[in-house]
């Protein structure tokens, strides 16, 4: 009898991850490999993503690893185009490519606004639109968007990246309304607050982090490896009727005031 835990396994299935190089995208690269997939790693520095390359090879994974600006559509449709014909098929992606800002809203900076709706919903529609072409040809494929508990949540100071992340979410419901009838499942992925080199100052901050793990039913501040479970879910046969969902794994910041 099959067990179901073969419903998660990956193995023969190829991913790109945008914005592996490190934090969370790396995790989540990193995860994908364990339940079996091969990997397709994506950033702009060429130099960090080779040796996170190099990383994820020594720890037995398939790696391959193209830089590429992800805001880029020309770029973005030569590198997809070249993946399907050098590599091989996409089964899976995640569009994990992202930045913050923060400022005073009445001061924020336009072109940080830009570089802000560039970087974290362009990216998204750009790689998602190349790539589900050629799963539509084949009539299968996995999405995941990265969004955020800013998808549902506001906070001081960052109302340009609350407004991108909550745009990846509808981008995300649409996207699986579009693309499902192809056999396409397309699902967010939204992360709470974590650990990561980009939140350091956060965690570093005593008066921020007491708020937070206050205000978060889990107590603690998320750890990258906290999200391979979902994203693992999400990539795999077990998510095969779950389309246009976003599935928070924040702790419960978002179940409570």
């Amino acid at each position: 009898m099959e067990s179901s835990l073969d419903r998660f396994n990956l193995a023969g299935r190829t991913a790109l991850v945008t914005g592996s190089s490190a934090g969370i995208g790396l995790a989540l690269a990193r995860g994908l490999a364990g339940a079996g997939a091969g990997l397709i790693l994506n950033a702009r520095n060429d130099n960090k993503l080779q040796q996170a390359a190099r990383a994820l090879r020594d720890g037995g994974a398939t790696v391959h690893a193209l830089a590429f600006d992800v805001t880029d559509a020309s770029a973005v449709s030569a590198a997809i185009d070249r993946i399907e014909r050098e590599i091989g098929a996409i089964d899976i992606l995640v569009n994990n490519a992202g930045l913050q800002r923060r400022a005073p809203l009445e001061e924020f900076p336009h072109a940080q606004w830009h570089e802000l709706m560039k970087t974290n919903v362009d990216s998204v529609f750009f790689v998602g639109q190349a790539v589900a072409r050629h799963m539509i040809e084949r009539r299968r494929g996995k999405i995941i968007n990265i969004c955020s508990v800013q998808s549902e949540l506001g906070r001081p100071h960052i109302a340009p990246y609350t407004a991108t992340k909550g745009a990846v979410k509808m981008l995300t419901k649409g996207m699986a309304i579009d693309w499902g009838p192809h056999g396409i499942q397309v699902n967010g992925l939204g992360p709470g607050y974590f650990k990561t080199e980009l939140t350091q100052a956060l965690v570093n901050n005593p008066d921020f982090s007491a708020w937070l793990t206050g205000r978060t039913p889990s107590r603690r501040w998320g750890d990258v490896d906290d999200l391979v479970g979902a994203a693992v879910f999400l990539a795999s046969d077990a998510s095969n009727f779950v389309n246009g969902h976003i599935l928070y794994v924040d702790g419960g910041v978002t179940a409570t005031l």
